[in-house]
């Protein structure tokens, strides 16, 4: 009996050692991670508040050399891409955890949960050259609209799942009173179930948004950029992180520090996207 219980408690001081060094372990390698980012926010900092100027907000690229160049074709090209992607996507994307909120398990709901699990982890260059052969083949040109479109696929995976799992929190008991009250399926989704759910769902359209502004990978196969000021949805446009791109690998140092500028307005920019998603949760979060 003795030998049993000594054995017993060995095996729970090895596993709690196990779970000490495991724990030890996450702890270091989060603390080197964001010590690591910090350092990276840090320089972007330093280099990007050198850059900042007014002159980056209302002047457009001007050739190497020329004083006073920015970026206002990229910034008012990014604001036409992310709102068109939204106007695709959160339609799409809310209507779809909906139904996957409602829906009742089956083959069919789970390849959807499936798809959009995939959908979700498929690089964005990917996704690029994905509607590079559906939309800009087809229209022989680069556009606004394909990048868009690009960009809307990005989001779509993020909106359903939050709006998904933020719906199925939501007690069925709430549903079943108004249903008992008389009200029809579609009411009681818009003046029941989205204003339950409405944190969740706007935090994921807002995270959403943070993911695909800084991405660069999926324009340049779509939106392809543009030198010079457009907001015509069927030709290239410019885009702050393909400009990024562009200027930070020329050999041209004042292209270099309007990247540096442009790169602390896109950190800036997803930052306070991120920070909303959180106020958005906190301050609207429903309690049942």
């Amino acid at each position: 009996m003795d030998f049993f219980k000594n054995k017993v408690e060995r095996k729970i001081i090895i596993n709690i050692i196990k779970e000490k060094i495991f724990f030890l372990l996450i702890f270091i390698f989060s603390i080197t991670v964001i010590f690591l980012v910090f350092i990276i926010l840090f320089y972007i900092f330093k280099k990007g508040i050198m850059n900042i100027n007014i002159d980056l907000f209302i002047h457009n690229p001007k050739p190497t050399g020329e004083p006073g160049g920015g970026v206002l074709n990229a910034i008012v090209g990014s604001l036409i891409l992310v709102f068109f992607a939204s106007l695709i996507a959160i339609p799409i994307g809310v209507m779809s955890g909906i139904y996957l909120s409602d829906a009742k398990k089956s083959r069919f709901i789970d390849t959807i949960r499936l798809f959009v699990d995939v959908l979700q982890s498929v690089p964005s260059i990917v996704i690029g050259i994905v509607v590079y052969g559906w939309l800009v083949v087809p229209m022989k040109s680069f556009s606004a609209i394909s990048g868009s479109v690009a960009l809307a696929i990005m989001m779509l995976p993020v909106i359903i799942k939050n709006t998904e799992e933020t719906l199925k929190l939501i007690p069925y008991s709430i549903k079943e009173a108004a249903y008992a009250l008389g009200v029809p399926y579609y009411k009681v989704v818009l003046k029941v179930v989205l204003p339950c759910g409405i944190s969740g769902i706007v935090t994921g359209i807002i995270v959403a948004l943070a993911r695909i502004i800084g991405e660069t990978a999926p324009l340049l196969f779509t939106a392809f950029g543009n030198h010079f000021f457009s907001t015509s949805l069927f030709k290239p446009i410019e885009a702050i992180p393909h400009i990024i791109f562009k200027y930070a690998t020329s050999p041209y140092e004042d292209w270099q520090n309007i990247a540096w500028g442009a790169s602390l307005l896109l950190v800036i920019f997803v930052l306070s996207l991120n920070f909303l998603s959180k106020v958005v949760l906190k301050k609207w979060k429903v309690k049942f």
